[in-house]
């Protein structure tokens, strides 16, 4: 092969060279992922459902309270019952230990000076209590035996009368009150009160 002909070949290889389109670089494959949310039916954020994001919301709202929430308050000391109570005394010298107990003797008291003032007026006693009626204090509505815890019995001649106060629980704080026209009032915590029973101071 002559020389012209051998640069030539070289002369038409080069230019094949220049003119080549440049390579290209295949795509590297992506991996596919063994868990994918969309194929699993999972949708993501921003298609969740408002009824979602609400029952959400509800959730939160519900335990703030909760993990702020102050402690319970002491439980309240429990109240002595009444009866068990000491009893502040009406007035100097007050011989009752309860309320029921003053009741009861206020009661005998409206009783024996009402005996007093309608034997002053009439020169007897009154043989029942609804005699009594306008007698001094004695209103009609104390004729009613049923007083509280008492029961009063009254028992009266024209010239003499018993009267007693007895309570529905007999106790050292709901004694039984015994009184006759001497206008004397006895008082006993065991058994019914009579006349031979200690005197009310």
């Amino acid at each position: 092969m002559s020389l012209d002909r051998i640069l030539d070949l070289n002369v038409h290889v080069l230019d094949l060279k220049l003119h080549a389109e440049p390579c290209r670089l295949l795509p590297f494959p992506r991996p596919r992922l063994a868990f994918s949310p969309i194929r699993h039916g999972i949708k993501p954020p921003s298609q969740m459902s408002s009824r979602a994001i609400a029952c959400f919301i509800a959730v939160f709202a519900m335990l703030v309270p909760l993990t702020f929430a102050q402690p319970d308050a002491a439980a309240p000391t429990p109240q002595t019952p009444s009866s068990a109570q000491t009893y502040p005394p009406k007035f100097p010298g007050d011989p009752a230990r309860s309320d029921s107990e003053a009741g009861a003797l206020a009661y005998m008291r409206v009783v024996l000076r009402a005996q007093r003032r309608f034997n002053k007026q009439y020169g007897h006693f009154a043989t029942s209590l609804a005699e009594l009626v306008h007698s001094g204090s004695f209103t009609k509505r104390m004729v009613n035996p049923e007083r509280g815890d008492y029961t009063a019995n009254f028992k009266g001649k024209k010239d003499s009368f018993v009267l007693t106060m007895t309570p529905k629980n007999l106790d050292a704080q709901h004694r039984s009150f015994y009184a006759e026209d001497d206008g004397k009032i006895n008082a006993d915590e065991t058994k019914p009160a009579d006349a031979n029973s200690p005197l009310v101071k």
